[in-house]
């Protein structure tokens, strides 16, 4: 039964806006919800979003790291998991397989320290699906996990924590923190991820325990946002959770915040690290204390800017560093101030820990003023829209609000919370939770920089894992559990039908090209009350002079750095101001230039971007800087396994002499090469609008875009750019493994591929389609069931055509246990070999099914209507070309799938580049039969 029904609440948002002078204005905002609560317990909210036929499902219990015990440690994230692999009605593969056949977007979840989600997207014609499979999740699940199930789990998160700690730079900086910040009792005292030898050491009671205690209907949200019929969708949830029975009753926890009795320096000496790095770190208050918003102000304020005192300081002035990272962590129980700097090589942390005083010092004599605080609301507004503009978006923060706000309607006193907060309570909060306050400070060092380090720091407890062949137990998850089912007063173990196919909504688009040769395309869409607009000019990294590759990058970099008319920190302030960002990249084949901003302020952040384009500054001062900062990215990237794996991939792929083979950013010794006169020479050949294209999507129409434009086509001249022409890249003759040693590396990253298609290949789509059970389908895909879910080898693996104007590879990815490589790599192997002849008619009907249904969610954000309308400008392909892909689908067949595996899925002529521990995994590889492996890194 549904115990109460709350009246529909509107939600109304007050919020911040800042024109050219600065001056708040109202705008209201307004989310409808309605929230009921069944007897027991489960807390339901809807919100109706009629723009797509889509609907976002998510179910949130309100448990996290922080309700574990002491020696069990990660089984809130370990859940996360199981939930998602089968249930006493689903069956084996559970909610995954059934997202492939709806057309989700990728059954999904996170853990944090307070709380668990689980949400998907999916076409409106499967939400009783949707609700019947999530039911299933909280009162027909535990049963089916078993001693196998549960073993094959722990590895796949043993990997995640590899992958994601272990194996990165700084990946321990968190424990480190957490262990001297929390006291041992504290709930935050341990990682959400928990400890290896804590996952290792779970029991299936263990498991079973934590779910009965956590996972009842008391203690979970259910938000349901989208296209609906809210009267049916409570039928649906009243039939399917009511008779969930409600668990013991959980009390809340006490606030606690972190106790540093003294400053306390602590160093860890880092496998994967090339710079050294800062972290201080104070304890605060928990999220929605009242001064948890002045701190977030107090945070952006203090290193967020050309003119953010920890910038002038470390960045301008000292020259230690080109970024300083500050912010205010706030959880339900307690909250920390971060900031971190990765100082330049051969820079020392003391220095970094003068200067952040000098900053402070500064602050505290300056303050800050009233335009700054401003500006900074204005930032949170957009951030604001941005979180609400898609329906999954609107759910999570529903979800939010109600469990630890206790009121989904909270979102309003929330951003008057922001709003109210006045220059005096920042420097309030600075005085009482920062000045002269004990702190943790962290330094990471690199092993052959120790002396790097804070001075007077202990080393700090970080336990590494050993590489140990064969040390994984083994087991068989493919076993079926035997045990008598859950009772319920309906069979559930029907699937539920269909409803009424959704009508899928192709956007309207409008295009126009100006005098000048821009050309622009645009979509219509009043969701939220923002623009998203990008330019895209030809060129890129393809107009780099192969002997000097990096160019294209630092240009970039330097156009959003002030122009003829505003320093860099103007420029800054100016795009702050309006509550806007402004970004500019550089790609392998095109320079972006990407806007994002409230519809209001439109017109004033265009005649910024003219004057981006038209009238750079080329500062002496910021060129510098931006060589310095590319530099120390290069060191950094040098020792990420991942990062490796895909330049030296890259270099294999395309070969000696073709630009796509080098990294964007260039090499330090072509960095150092480049002068400021070869980024003005760029810029003056090739930032042209006849090879530029504009994207458009959002809350204004094609007469404002095009009147905003219409002084850029005088002003901005047209000029020819020929872009250069590379070969394609050819296929090897016969398979060759290649391998990069990075000692001690807890995984083996693996990049598996060759030459390709590009986008415009007949074969090209059909190709993907192909490639959707290969690995292309997340947990629908075969290396990952084979991998993953078979032998919990990996936390991840894909596949996937790369595409583009020419032939780009085929790629398999992956990072897997070191002490599996080889056998990682042979399942790839056999995989790829098998394909085609184990192809069926299911697996043709569930990528059918996928692909079309889909669809229905393809342009629901406004980043996919930016990517349609880039394909549409790129390609040529009409406004419909979904429709031509659907055809592509509909017309498909398990023969044309194996002539196309035959073509493109060649085991013995790819290239095999594995990245790891070459003195325990190198030699293994030559079992692969393809040769003798090269080691690439030869000492």
């Amino acid at each position: 039964m549904i115990k109460r029904i709350t009246p529909l609440v509107l939600l109304v948002l007050l919020a911040v806006g800042c024109g050219k002078n600065s001056e708040t204005t109202p705008q209201e905002f307004i989310v409808e919800y309605e929230k009921f609560v069944l007897d027991n317990g489960l807390e339901v909210i809807f919100h109706i979003d009629r723009s797509d036929p889509v609907v976002a499902v998510s179910l949130t219990a309100h448990v996290g790291s922080a309700r574990e015990k002491e020696g069990r440690t990660g089984f809130a994230h370990l859940f996360e998991h199981l939930l998602f692999l089968e249930s006493e009605n689903l069956g084996k593969g559970g909610l995954d397989k059934m997202t492939a056949r709806i057309g989700g977007s990728g059954a999904n979840g996170s853990t944090n320290r307070d709380r668990t989600n689980y949400l998907q997207t999916v076409p409106n014609d499967a939400l009783e699906k949707m609700i019947w499979a999530e039911a299933d999740k909280l009162g027909w699940f535990i049963n089916t996990v078993t001693d196998p199930v549960l073993a094959k789990e722990k590895q796949v998160v043993k990997n995640e924590k590899r992958q994601g700690v272990d194996n990165q730079p700084y990946g321990h900086t968190s424990y480190v923190i957490d262990k001297n910040l929390y006291p041992e009792d504290h709930p935050y005292n341990w990682q959400v991820i928990g400890s290896l030898d804590d996952l290792q050491n779970a029991a299936l009671p263990d498991v079973k325990e934590f779910f009965r205690r956590w996972y009842v209907p008391n203690n979970v949200t259910l938000t349901i946002v989208g296209d609906f019929d809210m009267d049916q969708a409570k039928t649906w949830v009243k039939k399917y959770f009511d008779e969930i029975p409600e668990g013991e009753p959980i009390a809340p926890l006490t606030p606690r915040p972190g106790e540093v009795e003294a400053i306390k320096k602590l160093y860890h000496v880092d496998n994967f690290a090339r710079l050294p790095e800062l972290t201080m770190t104070w304890p605060t208050v928990e999220q929605y204390h009242s001064d948890s918003y002045a701190l977030n102000v107090l945070t952006d304020y203090l290193s967020s800017g050309k003119e953010a005192p920890l910038n002038l300081v470390l960045v301008d002035d000292k020259k230690l560093t080109s970024n300083v990272r500050m912010y205010n962590r706030t959880f339900e129980l307690a909250g920390q101030v971060q900031l971190s700097v990765r100082a330049f090589a051969d820079k020392d942390l003391d220095e970094v820990a003068v200067a952040i005083e000098e900053a402070f010092t500064k602050f505290e004599q300056e303050g800050i003023s009233e335009k700054d605080l401003a500006r900074i609301k204005a930032g949170q507004e957009t951030n604001f829209y941005n979180a609400l503009s898609s329906v999954l978006g609107k759910g999570v923060q529903l979800a939010q609000y109600n469990i630890f706000a206790h009121n989904p309607g909270f979102i309003n006193e929330d951003i008057q919370k922001v709003l109210a907060v006045s220059t005096e309570d920042v420097m309030r909060v600075y005085n009482q939770y920062i000045k002269d306050k004990n702190y943790i400070a962290t330094s990471f060092v690199p092993k052959e920089n120790l002396t790097a380090a804070l001075e007077g720091s202990e080393k700090a407890e970080v336990a590494e894992e050993q590489i140990v062949m064969g040390a994984e137990e083994s087991f068989d998850a493919s076993i079926q559990a035997s045990y008598e089912k859950a009772t319920s007063s309906f069979d559930r173990s029907t699937e539920p039908p269909y409803g009424k196919t959704p009508e899928v909504k192709i956007p309207s688009v409008w295009d126009d090209s100006l005098a000048n040769g821009l050309k622009v395309y645009g979509i219509e869409n009043h969701e939220v009350p923002l623009v998203q607009f990008n330019m895209v000019i030809d060129g890129g990294q393809l107009l780099d002079d192969p002997n000097k590759v990096g160019v294209a990058n630092l240009m970039a970099q330097l156009m959003t750095k002030g122009t003829e008319n505003k320093t860099t920190a103007e420029l800054e302030v100016a795009i702050e101001q309006l509550g806007a960002s402004v970004n500019v990249y550089t790609s392998t084949e095109s320079t972006t230039i990407a806007v994002n901003t409230l519809s209001r302020n439109y017109n004033e952040v265009m005649d910024l971007v003219k004057e981006i384009i038209l009238e750079p500054r080329w500062d002496s001062v910021e060129f510098e800087l931006a060589k310095q900062s590319t530099i120390s990215r290069i060191r950094q990237l040098e020792a990420s396994p991942e990062m490796v794996a895909q330049n030296e991939f890259n270099k294999l792929i395309y070969g000696e002499g073709n630009i796509r083979a080098q990294n964007i950013l260039g090499s330090i010794k072509s960095v150092e090469a480049i002068t400021l006169d070869d980024l003005k020479s760029y810029y003056e050949k090739f930032i042209s609008p006849s090879v530029t294209r504009m994207h458009v999507v959002g809350d204004l129409g094609k007469v404002n875009i095009l009147a905003s434009l219409q002084n850029l086509t005088t002003a901005w001249e047209s000029k020819e750019v020929s872009i250069p022409a590379f070969d394609a890249p050819v296929r090897l003759d016969s398979a060759q493994v290649f391998f990069y040693d990075i000692p001690d590396s807890k995984q083996s990253m693996l990049e598996v591929g060759y030459p390709a298609l590009a986008s415009t290949d007949p074969d090209y789509y059909p190709a993907v389609v192909m490639n959707y059970i290969l690995g292309g389908g997340g947990f629908a895909s075969r290396f990952t069931q084979e991998l993953r879910e078979g032998k919990g080898y990996t936390y991840g693996i894909w596949s996937s055509f790369e595409g583009g104007k020419v032939a780009g590879p085929f790629s398999i990815g992956s990072g897997v246990r070191s002490n599996v490589t080889y056998e990682s790599a042979q399942l790839v192997q056999d995989i790829l070999s098998d394909f085609s002849s184990t192809y069926s008619p299911e697996d043709l009907a569930t990528t059918q099914s996928f692909m079309i249904k889909s669809n229905a969610r393809a342009f629901e954000t406004a980043g996919a209507k930016l990517n349609m309308l880039e394909n549409i400008s790129e390609y040529g392909w009409d406004a419909d070309y979904v429709k031509d892909r659907e055809k592509i689908v509909k017309e498909m067949t398990v023969e044309r799938i194996q002539e196309l595996a035959g073509s493109y899925l060649d085991p013995n002529k790819m290239i095999w580049l594995v990245v790891g521990d070459a003195k325990t995994q190198l030699e293994g590889l030559e079992k692969l039969g393809f040769g003798k492996p090269v080691l690439i890194n030869q000492p």
